[in-house]
């Protein structure tokens, strides 16, 4: 992913409780409005590929549609196995009311 921030959607399209997929470069990324804050993680879950997008979201939590591994949105971090390694989370910018991404935490 490049090292500057894209824009990849609008505030308004993502109300708390939502998320959205959106792709950057060959990125996929899911944004989780997390009671008005906007989180972004890699869309794959770590322990089998599944995507988290159709998986559920509450919280700050999503679960895989797979085997129900979840993760932190905020932190990536794994809540519940099967999935053992955490997901890559991205930092994001809320300029007025445009949503950006730029890289990875890492």
């Amino acid at each position: 992913m490049q090292q500057e921030f894209v824009k990849v959607a609008e505030v308004g399209e993502l109300t708390p409780g939502q998320m959205r997929l959106v792709s950057v470069s060959s990125q996929r990324i899911l944004l989780c409005n997390y009671g008005g804050d906007i989180y972004a993680v890699e869309n794959s879950c770590t322990h089998e590929q599944g995507r988290l997008d159709r998986g559920l979201f509450y919280e700050h939590e999503v679960v895989c549609p797979l085997h129900a591994a979840s993760f932190d949105v905020r932190t990536g971090e794994v809540i519940t196995p099967p999935a053992m390694a955490g997901l890559t989370v991205y930092q994001v910018k809320v300029e007025g009311d445009t949503i950006l991404i730029g890289p990875s935490s890492e």
